[in-house]
């Protein structure tokens, strides 16, 4: 890596040198300290920065290397872990004031696998209340600011864990996606931000006072936010193993024998009420011109009652979210929480339980017609949203903008619905922010949407981290 900063290298290249002994893991980790001590202050990423007990795990890291031990495939390797899952020590906050004295005593399945895996933790990453915004801002931590351009939105709820990984704070974050949390921060940010299938990756909060409702059980996945392809590889890789803890969890493999393959791609570039700004547009043919370079055989084509799905599954999130038990739990959050669920709520209909059982029960319908369709095309080009970034606190504005937001968003609504693996790759990374499109794949074949972006990612080169920006003009979203 020549005369590069420590900080700037990715995990995979760190993970190398600390096993050959090159660099030390109390060297990564001081580096990725430093950086975060000049960065973190700029753009609020990370909430608790765990520097003591970094360090001390890295001189334990070390020791391991000198006695000769088994190292594992992240040793040594600095990461953090987002505000709403389990990390024994560390308050579950989830953006909330009332859980800052929340202290995990053990860790959730994502932080214990990492840890087996030999990561570092440095430090939590920032998300809105209760995650449950797509602005990360909440009233214990403060707004996380996007690092290249603080009047627009970071994105949510991962906002931190983005921010992180494009300001070189860390090579790796982990991230969770339920409507867009992992691959719209990623996008806004301008890194790799990977949701995986549903059943991939082991979920479980010790802190929980009692089981997660349906709906998030059917939709969120935990995943990862890195600066390239192998590292989200790499970081999907460890992050998946086996817990008792989450009956849900499926031992599939990452890789089956024809991802390296080069299959047809539909390339989905919008309808009538869900048309592509200009410039994600250009983006998104920019994508399907280099894979089609790289041996792909791209076609225009639209996935089956994608519009129907994205609704279907923001109607039945709203509704979930009026239930006793949210409203109770909810009423924890902050004033800008509360609004932005209230507008969400005044853009769906009202579903009584048997219509929620009803929307629960057209999910296999919906799934079932998406599978048929990755029979013809194994993977699927589309923006990861249809807008560029809004400006801070859109979401809170009016029920036009929230209704806007719905639809902006879709591509992620959607695909989290039907618990496909989608990938948010960086396609522009120009002076005026960057912008991602997603690679989306049938259930379990995460790894062939990994192989088209790798693809990608051979064309245009890695990408770097940047320096916290000031705020150039507003952009217009009339």
């Amino acid at each position: 890596m020549g005369g590069t900063a420590l900080w700037q290298w990715d995990a995979t290249d760190l993970a190398s040198a600390i096993r050959e002994r090159r660099v030390s893991a109390r060297e990564a980790t001081a580096a990725c300290l430093d950086r975060i001590g000049i960065v973190n202050p700029a753009v609020n990423a990370l909430t608790e920065i765990c520097r003591e007990t970094a360090l001390a795990a890295a001189d334990e890291a070390n020791a391991r290397i000198a006695a000769g031990a088994h190292l594992p495939p992240l040793h040594g390797v600095p990461v953090t872990t987002k505000i709403n899952v389990d990390q024994a020590g560390s308050a579950t906050t989830n953006g909330v004031s009332a859980f800052t004295s929340l202290v995990a005593a053990e860790d959730s399945p994502p932080v214990t696998n990492w840890r087996k895996a030999g990561a570092i933790l440095l430090g939590r990453s920032n998300a809105p209340a209760f995650s449950c915004r797509w602005f990360t801002d909440n009233a214990p931590h403060g707004l996380t600011l996007n690092p290249w351009n603080p009047a627009l939105n970071v994105g949510g709820s991962s906002g931190g864990a983005a921010a992180a990984v494009a300001t070189g704070m860390v090579p790796l974050a982990h991230g969770n996606d339920l409507a867009g949390s992992a691959r719209l921060p990623a996008s806004a940010c301008g890194v790799y931000g990977l949701r995986p299938t549903t059943g991939r990756v082991p979920a479980y909060n010790p802190t929980g006072k009692a089981e997660r409702s349906l709906c998030l059980q059917l939709g969120s996945t935990q995943g990862v936010l890195a600066r390239s392809v192998r590292d989200i590889r790499l970081g999907l890789e460890t992050m998946s193993g086996r817990d008792p803890r989450d009956p849900a969890w499926v031992p599939v493999p990452l890789d089956f024998p024809d991802d390296a393959r080069r299959p047809r791609i539909a390339l989905f570039t919008g309808t009538a009420d869900h048309a592509a700004d200009a410039p994600i547009l250009a983006a998104l043919r920019r994508a399907a011109d280099a894979l089609a370079n790289a041996g792909y055989e791209v076609v225009e084509a639209a996935p089956p009652r994608f519009e129907e799905a994205a609704a279907l599954w923001m109607t039945l999130l709203s509704n979930d979210c009026r239930s006793p038990a949210a409203r109770a739990a909810f009423a924890l959050g902050d004033e800008a929480l509360l609004r932005s669920l209230d507008l969400t709520a005044a853009c769906v209909p009202p579903l009584s339980a048997e219509g929620m059982l009803d929307g629960l029960a057209a999910r296999a319908t919906f799934q079932r017609a998406w599978q048929m369709f990755f029979e013809d095309f194994p993977l699927l080009l589309m923006p990861t949203a249809w807008s560029v970034p809004f400006p801070v606190g859109y979401d809170v504005r009016g029920v036009e903008e929230a209704h806007r937001l719905l639809t902006a968003h879709s591509p992620c609504t959607a695909t989290a619905f039907l618990g496909v693996p989608a990938l948010s790759v960086p396609v522009h990374r120009g002076p005026d922010g960057p912008l991602g499109v997603q690679l989306v794949a049938s259930r379990f074949r995460d790894g062939l949407a990994l192989a088209a972006a790798a693809a990608l990612e051979q064309r245009w080169g890695p990408v770097t981290p940047i320096d916290p920006r000031p705020a150039p003009p507003p952009v217009d979203h009339q």
